[in-house]
Formats: structure tokens, sequence, C-alpha cells
């Protein structure tokens, strides 16, 4: 496990929420702190060689763009889930894929312009890996949460 220093707790906690969207947003974030952009730019690009920070984007809200989401839910035997994950990992409106320790144990959520879509592309899955089984959960309600952690 990495060791965070002083500097990389300020840095995490000012680039997890309100990103700056500016021209020079490392700038920015630097002033703020009190440090150069040089070594801002240095501890993120550190983080994330060590893997705490996986990526810096924006996150948006898929219905407001007139996009669909949902989750999936699918039984892989042990000796698939390696071959079946990659697979899924190749459509672009896959945003995450995990395993859990469940019958049901590959989970994805998928984005996509139409929940016929989303069906045909579920169904392009289970064709290319044999996997029969996969649930679509599409979202009743959605409870948004904003998830800051203050190191």
């Amino acid at each position: 496990m990495a060791i965070l220093d002083d500097i990389d707790k300020k840095i995490l906690n000012r680039i997890q929420s309100d990103f700056p969207v500016t021209t020079q947003p490392y700038l920015d974030i630097a002033m703020e702190l009190n440090l150069t952009e040089d070594v801002v730019l240095k501890k993120i690009k550190q983080m994330k060689l060590n893997g705490i920070i996986r990526r810096i984007g924006g996150n948006f809200v898929p219905e407001k763009l007139g996009f669909i989401s949902t989750l999936c839910a699918a039984k892989i035997p042990e000796e698939k889930i390696e071959s079946f994950s990659t697979h899924v990992n190749k459509y672009p409106g896959v945003t995450h894929n995990y395993q859990r320790d469940n019958d049901y144990n590959i989970w994805f959520t998928f984005i996509a312009p139409s929940m016929d879509e989303i069906k045909n592309r579920i169904q392009a899955i289970s064709e290319a890996t044999g996997i029969n089984e996969i649930l679509n959960l599409p979202a009743t309600k959605v409870f948004k949460i904003k998830a800051h952690f203050d190191l």
C-alpha cells in the first residue's frame, strides 16, 4: 500500500469534487493549496502510477443527456469469469464491471441511447460468451449521494 504524505492528501481532498473547469486547472489547484503547478502534476502522476487515482474526468447523469443506464448481473462459471469480463469490457457503454461473492458473481453497468440497444448488447454478449443468464436491472428510482473522502 502506498503511503500518502500531507501534500498528497491535500491534493486528493481538493480534486475529488468541484474540479476547476478552466484553461489551467492544475495551476488553479496549486495556487489554492500554496503549491506549484509542477508539484501538483508530479504528485497526481505518482498517485496514478501507484493506483491511488484511477482516473480524472467528469461524471455525467446519463438520463440528462438522453441516455439510459442499467445494472446487469450474471452467473458465470469460475473458469469463464476472466473471458466473460474481458468481452463485456469491450463495449463502450460499460462503466463498471466487478466480481462479487454471490451466485450472480459478475455485475456491470451499461449506458446506451436506448433500452433496446442495451437489450441488444446484452443478447450479443450472451451469444458471444455462451452465458444465457444475464439479468437487466434498470433502476426504478435513483438516490444519488456525494461521496467525498476527507483525508
